[in-house]
């Protein structure tokens, strides 16, 4: 999951209530369905910051409750506001994500170098997803990266 640092980073989620924050404002409908059909409670989520300096994984994280409604789809005042949206036919749908732990920062550049990562998606030329599937051989690839030293 993609979050820009200066709309939530790893500190955010760490410092928040309960270290768990609802991943709000996603508009994608591939990413939003990724979240609503797939996603389940204890599933392992790779924090990753994007649209800074130095993007990369920096930290994990889990799906911490079913998918629900995101309200800010309904509120005029909210960036993510949806005026197409409805309580009929509501569009929007996030989960909450909660802290496992803060990590070194895993950077894009290093992760592009590791060809067990060949095939991640996030990793595809053009992706722009901000939520996208982990197989489990990338996820113990991207586990025993961390715990390398750079």
């Amino acid at each position: 999951m993609k979050s820009e640092p200066d709309e939530c980073s790893i500190d955010d989620l760490a410092a928040a209530p309960k270290q768990r924050v609802p991943w709000v404002g996603v508009r994608n409908y591939q990413a939003r369905n990724f979240m609503r059909d797939q996603m389940r409670i204890g599933d392992g989520v790779l924090f990753y910051h994007s649209s800074c300096p130095e993007p990369g994984i920096a930290g994990l994280a889990r799906v911490a409750g079913e998918p629900y409604l995101d309200a800010t789809q309904f509120d005029p005042k909210s960036k993510y506001f949806d005026a197409k949206a409805t309580a009929e036919k509501p569009r929007w749908w996030h989960v909450d994500v909660a802290l496992e732990r803060k990590t070194r920062l895993l950077p894009l550049r290093e992760m592009r170098e590791s060809p067990a990562l060949a095939s991640m998606v996030v990793l595809k030329p053009g992706n722009r997803l901000s939520i996208t599937p982990v197989a489990p051989q990338e996820w113990a690839s991207v586990l025993a990266l961390l715990d390398r030293k750079p």
